[in-house]
């Protein structure tokens, strides 16, 4: 991604969906994370090269058969890579971006900002579930069919007053109702207690 950036930060930007110095910052923050070792077989992956995939089929939705043509990469290894990649940017990211409160003088602060922006008593965030398509887990039978139509997993956030995510859960089977997946979740037994 350097020559990109040196040559034209705008098409940098609206390829990659973010400016070269917050890319080289998440860069920084992962490559320990996502760098592999050289072995005798092959040399890995540049981290750079690892980040940019995950950032484009993040931001755009395209298929794998399409990244691999963009970025020389065979499909099967992005598939593999962009789950890892995503795995590292939760672990790195989740403490200081998703914020959970943890008590009941938090929770009613939610419910204050809620109320004084949105005119909405009583009400702690936002909450929205979305059937991600996925390819039908090998003897899964129709626990990941949804009543859509197809196969998929759920990602369920909740939002604060403000559109910032408080808490996540993703990868419940398509088949579970976004209630049951709120119910079993540790937020609800927060927001209970």
């Amino acid at each position: 991604m350097r020559e990109p950036e040196a040559e034209s930060p705008e098409d940098f930007i609206n390829y990659m969906k973010m400016e070269p110095a917050m890319f080289r910052e998440v860069l920084i923050r992962l490559s320990e994370r996502i760098r592999k070792e050289t072995t005798r077989f092959r040399a890995p992956l540049e981290p750079g090269m690892k980040l940019a995939i995950t950032l484009r089929s993040l931001a755009t939705g395209e298929s794998y058969h399409s990244l691999a043509f963009q970025f020389r990469v065979p499909h099967n290894t992005i598939s593999l890579l962009v789950k890892e990649v995503c795995e590292s940017i939760v672990e790195e990211f989740q403490a200081e971006v998703i914020c959970t409160p943890t008590n009941a003088a938090a929770w009613k602060g939610l419910a204050i900002r809620f109320y004084s922006r949105w005119q909405l008593p009583h009400c702690l965030g936002a909450i929205d579930g979305k059937h991600v398509a996925i390819k039908c887990p090998s003897e899964s039978g129709s626990m990941y069919h949804n009543y859509k139509g197809f196969f998929s997993i759920i990602l369920l956030p909740v939002a604060d007053a403000d559109y910032k995510f408080i808490w996540t859960d993703v990868g419940a089977n398509g088949a579970t109702s976004d209630c049951a997946v709120f119910n079993r979740s540790n937020v609800h037994a927060a927001i209970e207690a």
